[in-house]
């Protein structure tokens, strides 16, 4: 099943990461991320795993 996809905006919203940051990860290929011509589109569901993927567990108590 095809998703909706997101812009550029979109995700910066849904990540709290501003344009440019994400503009630089994208030419860095750190974020998952499709090219349609020269519009750079996310996967919504792509995106939601790929921040479950930076999360950063605590450690135990000592």
């Amino acid at each position: 099943m095809i998703h909706s996809l997101i812009t550029i905006q979109q995700a910066s919203l849904v990540t709290g990461v501003s344009v440019a940051t994400l503009y630089k990860w994208v030419n860095q290929r750190k974020i998952p991320f499709i090219k349609l011509g020269r519009l750079v589109k996310f996967d919504p569901l792509k995106l939601e795993e790929w921040i479950r993927t930076q999360t950063v567990m605590p450690m135990p108590p000592k």
